[in-house]
């Protein structure tokens, strides 16, 4: 098998960061199956390839904490996961409800240990920005999550000044959506420690492959987030018809070829 770049480290001049290529979850389609190891799990086949995964189940249907610890057993020690909060919390807890809730997936997800890497709030589109409630939620997960936090809001008042600043201060990265439902999602926001890409597929969502000339763009908006600085993940979650793991490969191998020493 090739090399992947998604363990390489990129120099940034003062220290090195890590940029994370993966997918939404860790199916391997049949048409690169030869780019994994025949024997194993999926996740493990998966792990060796690539260094992060995201967990979207758990935005469903809670998981146990030994299933956390599995899938944890189951990766080398620089893997990294995101997992998704529940929808229970981002789209309909009360502030009576938020605690309880924060705690149980909190007790589930932290079976991780210390391979959580990020845990990801996504809001729908109907969930604009208030200050007192996304203050309280926000400092209930920081209090709780030593791990990075990241949030996908799709709500236009999320992308003005006054959101920009309290995702800053509560160190808080926005996540950069593709396609974007405003130009301003098109690009990272708040905290600067973490750029966390999410590709959904364009122009079909979740479906739609990305072609040669939209990775090589792509690759050269990670490697300029990379050197700045902090963590970088890009994760694809064009699962639907099982373009994301095709998509990742391709993207590695764009970035291998791009640090590639010189012959």
């Amino acid at each position: 098998m090739e090399p992947s770049f998604a363990a390489a480290e990129v120099t940034n001049g003062v220290g090195p960061c890590t940029l994370r290529v993966g997918t939404a979850g860790w199916n391997i389609p049949k048409a690169v199956s030869d780019r994994f190891p025949g024997e194993g799990t999926h996740l493990q086949r998966y792990a060796t390839t690539f260094r992060a995964a995201e967990i979207n189940s758990s935005f469903y249907k809670p998981h146990r904490r030994v299933t956390y610890e599995r899938w944890a057993e189951s990766v080398p020690q620089d893997f990294r996961f995101s997992v998704k909060l529940p929808k229970s919390i981002s789209h309909a807890a009360s502030a009576e409800e938020q605690d309880a809730l924060v705690h149980r997936f909190s007790e589930e997800v932290h079976g991780l240990g210390h391979r959580l890497g990020v845990v990801l709030v996504q809001f729908p589109p109907k969930r604009s920005f208030g200050r007192a409630e996304m203050d309280r939620l926000f400092a209930r997960l920081s209090a709780t999550f030593s791990c990075a936090i990241a949030c996908e809001p799709r709500h236009v008042s999320w992308f003005e000044a006054l959101a920009e600043r309290f995702l800053i201060d509560r160190q808080i990265a926005r996540v950069a959506a593709d396609p974007p439902l405003f130009s301003q999602a098109s690009g990272p926001g708040g905290c600067s420690g973490l750029r966390y890409y999410r590709l959904h597929g364009s122009p079909i969502v979740y479906r739609s492959s990305y072609d040669d000339g939209r990775l090589e763009q792509i690759a050269k908006t990670l490697e300029a987030a990379a050197a700045s600085g902090g963590q970088t993940w890009c994760i694809f979650d064009n699962t639907a018809a099982s373009a994301a793991a095709i998509n990742a490969l391709a993207l590695t191998d764009v970035l291998c070829k791009s640090v590639a020493p010189d012959e």
